[in-house]
């Protein structure tokens, strides 16, 4: 069968570790994992769900629902002390390297809006174009359990799709991913390729991966982190109650990154325990094939009987009037 160059992308999966709670360590990770990706060619390249600077493992570890608790005090101040501020420049060495080596970036990261004050945190998936410039943010709708101890709801203005070849790429954090109107949201909008980011654990990526790939009739990368117990710096707060509360346990997040094809094959079977950059090839023409009898927002969808209304504004407190 004869394919057009042009159809075909090469992404990676960028499953890391990171230098917990430490932003511009883990930057580094990743600007080093992008220098690896522009040496295989990559055109996407995606990592995990909160990667910069990582997920609050703590609450589990350390009672995070005690209300007023000192302890969650100071873990909240030092996690928001790491967390981005884009409009800061926090991002703009991810930039660079995107701009350098011609790859486009998903990347989740802890961030840290001025919008909304400077000092409340967002779970937020960022789109960075192969110019290096930030195309969307898209703030996580509904942190999950104890996730909403320390990160606030976002809104729907990151909702969107991106050009990227002959590809559309959207992307959702987490358990995002099982929200049916979000994914409808992106299908409506042509999404071919679909990022699903992760904090780390393949009991979630191995059934929604190719579930979704299913449903959307397209590629479906998921993307997660990786931690051990060891992997928490002597200068993070707490980390010795931290490590007692996790002697038992092998991995805080045993990574789980995957990629399934159209038709919910494997493309990249899930990768446990191990850091990686994970890359391959797709082809937009296995799309072409699988929307021959099913495509969601296309000939089996039917506008006239259910519609969805997307709401992209990016949410404030405040409207000035001059």
């Amino acid at each position: 069968m004869m394919h057009q160059q042009q159809d075909v992308l090469t992404v990676g999966l960028g499953q890391l570790t990171p230098v917990w709670l430490n932003r511009e360590a883990t930057i580094d990770k990743v600007c080093d994992c992008l220098a690896q990706a522009g040496e295989k060619y990559c055109d996407l390249v995606a990592f995990g769900e909160s990667l910069v600077p990582g997920y609050p493992f703590w609450l589990e570890l350390t009672g995070g629902a005690r209300f007023n608790a000192q302890d969650q005090k100071q873990l909240f101040a030092h996690y928001s002390r790491n967390a981005v501020d884009i409009e800061g420049g926090d991002l703009d060495a991810v930039c660079q390297q995107a701009r350098t080596h011609e790859v486009a970036v998903y990347l989740g990261i802890i961030e840290r809006p001025v919008d909304r004050t400077g000092m409340s945190l967002y779970c937020s998936l960022v789109y960075i174009n192969k110019q290096g410039q930030v195309e969307s943010v898209h703030r996580k709708l509904m942190p999950t359990y104890e996730e909403r101890l320390v990160w606030s709801p976002g809104d729907g203005h990151g909702l969107v799709t991106h050009q990227l070849g002959a590809f559309r790429v959207g992307g959702l954090n987490c358990w995002e991913n099982w929200m049916p109107l979000p994914r409808a949201a992106l299908y409506g909008q042509g999404e071919t390729l679909h990022v699903s980011t992760w904090p780390g654990s393949v009991r979630n990526t191995d059934d929604i991966t190719p579930f979704l790939a299913k449903e959307g009739r397209s590629y479906v990368m998921s993307v997660s982190g990786l931690m051990r117990p060891q992997d928490i710096p002597a200068d993070v707060p707490y980390q010795q109650e931290m490590l007692q509360a996790a002697a038992d346990l092998e991995f805080l997040g045993n990574g789980g990154s995957c990629l399934s094809a159209p038709d919910g094959s494997w493309v990249i079977e899930p990768q446990m325990g191990v850091e990686g950059l994970f890359v391959a090839e797709i082809d937009m023409q296995k799309v072409r094939e699988e929307r021959q009898n099913f495509d969601p927002a296309g000939h089996y969808s039917r506008p006239d009987v259910t519609r969805l209304e997307v709401n992209r504004e990016r949410q404030n407190t405040i409207k000035i009037i001059n």
